[in-house]
């Protein structure tokens, strides 16, 4: 069992910066992979960005490359999603996953239980 836990969200001006951190407990987790995916009302949860286990490996959704960079540190057992540049369309609940390596959301056995990310324009 893993245990995640979202932190950083909050209101922001476009074209300002979060950092979203997701701190984890229970099993090992440098054995899993780590996604960030988000969901605004009315929408479908969208995949935002995945990391492999050692940090070597990084994917992002085409709309946020070079604006989101996704990380991890294993010895503190936290991934970390920094977002600069953002925009309006960027607000939704923002959520951790650990799994397997993947864009789909059904690869990720364990969830954390959002954090809001409001961007005003």
């Amino acid at each position: 069992q893993v245990q995640l836990v979202e932190s950083g969200g909050g209101l922001v001006q476009a074209g300002g910066s979060l950092r979203l951190s997701c701190a984890a407990s229970g099993r090992t987790f440098s054995a899993f992979a780590m996604g960030w995916f988000r969901q605004a009302p009315g929408k479908e949860r969208e995949f935002v960005a995945a990391i492999g286990t050692s940090g070597g490996v990084t994917y992002y959704a085409d709309s946020m490359k070079g604006r989101f960079t996704i990380s991890r540190d294993n010895a503190v057992k936290t991934v970390y999603l920094q977002m600069t540049n953002l925009e309006p369309a960027d607000t939704a609940v923002y959520y951790c996953a650990a799994g397997s390596l993947s864009s789909s959301w059904g690869q990720y056995s364990y969830w954390g239980q959002g954090t809001q990310v409001t961007v005003s324009s």
